[in-house]
């Protein structure tokens, strides 16, 4: 179909004014609207991709690959079993931690908290928090000294820094002749961290575990170990290879099961996105069907002329249909081009356009994560881009099939 003849006159045809005006408004409207449909695209799945990446990371890098804890109990024999994990395939590192929902109260505030006991010299083993460091450092917890570390949103609402004093109070409760009382312990503020996600700024405290234990009544036990592994995808399977070797009274589990429901909502997300946005490809796409329709209709003299030298119709099929697809493919290329600088940029433009307006679009307390990240994936902008093309190439059948049916005479007749 799409020989040297029919290409030279297809694209002879595209570069040719219209006798009518509108029909070249129409030819530009519909490649400006691929263009942007597939920039938006490119833009908005790099996004989604940054955000779940900067998630994980995030996550991940406060919450362990795979958990061990024991039925009901506290694990008493903690050392033991971490000295069996380091001979394990794929972990990395392992560190015992205790766990408890308290209140912290300080200058007559009083806010929730996840209070986390751990061993300074093990926990940089299973993640990177000492890395996240404000004031302080994991260090600062000493056993027997009760010292807290505060992620920075908890210490500014509570109006604590370094070196003031807050009150935990636990769940547990303390009878007395005068009634029951819930227990009450002062610690000293000895540092604080930021790892950039409000949900772990805003309410994680961290205690040294010797105090956390004792704090919590386990009789020197904890409430499980935290593994790392070399590759946190392999979580489902190093889970079931450690299950085979402990007996049933632990419990263990990974990281895809405590968070798998979160990132199957941002796949799902994801996926609803793009067939959004392919919409909007697909409707400038489909704008070529009536500009091919218009341009068969303005050149029916110029069809019958060319039936009349001995094109078939197949032939004229081909003319345009390489007319509409140089559309649709001028169209994305543009698109790919403009959406991949967005995208590799919008982390430099997002924040630059956020001080010029004075505008914030991710508030910090709203949003898991305050900035806007990015992540291109060339496959991504692979599959997009041939989508494009082949829905602008299906939008040529259909005119150019009419015009493949003009009849010489009757186009000819009034001429």
């Amino acid at each position: 179909m799409f020989k040297p003849l029919e290409i030279f006159i297809g694209l002879r045809y595209t570069r040719a004014k219209q006798r009518s005006g509108f029909i070249s408004f129409i030819s530009m409207t519909s490649m400006l609207g691929i263009a942007l449909g597939v920039m938006a695209l490119i833009t908005v799945l790099s996004v989604m991709n940054g955000f779940e990446a900067q998630l994980r990371e995030k996550i991940l890098g406060m919450a362990s690959h795979v958990t061990i804890s024991e039925q009901n109990n506290a694990l008493l024999e903690w050392n033991t079993l971490g000295n069996k994990l380091d001979g394990q395939n794929n972990v990395v590192g392992w560190a015992p931690f205790v766990k408890a929902e308290v209140m912290l109260s300080a200058n007559q505030r009083v806010s929730g908290s996840l209070l986390r006991g751990l061993l300074p010299e093990k926990e940089g083993a299973v993640s990177d928090i000492g890395e996240k460091m404000k004031a302080g450092g994991l260090k600062t917890l000493e056993s027997g000294r009760f010292g807290i570390i505060l992620g920075a949103e908890l210490a500014r609402f509570l109006h604590v820094g370094v070196g003031d004093k807050v009150t935990v109070i636990t769940p547990q409760v303390t009878p007395t002749p005068a009634g029951i009382f819930p227990r009450l312990k002062r610690f000293t503020v000895t540092g604080l961290f930021e790892v950039g996600m409000y949900e772990y700024d805003r309410n994680l405290a961290l205690i040294h575990l010797d105090d956390g234990s004792k704090l919590m009544r386990l009789n020197k036990g904890v409430t499980g170990i935290r593994i790392k592994l070399d590759d946190m995808f392999r979580a489902p399977w190093v889970t079931r290879d450690i299950a085979k070797v402990l007996t049933p009274n632990y419990r263990i589990s990974n990281w895809t099961m405590e968070h798998s429901n979160f990132f199957k909502a941002i796949k799902t997300e994801k996926r609803v996105m793009f067939i959004i946005l392919m919409l909007i490809v697909a409707v400038a796409a489909f704008n070529i069907v009536s500009t091919l329709v218009m341009v068969v209709t303005d050149k029916r003299s110029e069809i019958a002329i060319l039936r009349t030298l001995g094109f078939t119709p197949r032939s004229v099929m081909g003319v345009f249909m390489v007319q509409g697809t140089l559309i649709g493919f001028i169209g994305t290329v543009i698109g790919v081009m403009a959406g991949i600088s967005l995208a590799l940029n919008v982390e430099t433009l997002v924040p630059a356009i956020e001080r010029f307006f004075q505008v914030q679009f991710l508030p910090a307390e709203i949003y898991y994560i305050s900035d806007l990240p990015s992540k291109l994936d060339w496959s991504d902008v692979t599959t997009i881009a041939i989508y494009s093309f082949v829905l602008s190439l299906v939008s040529t059948i259909y005119p150019a099939w009419q015009a493949s049916k003009v009849n010489p005479a009757e186009a000819l007749r009034y001429e």
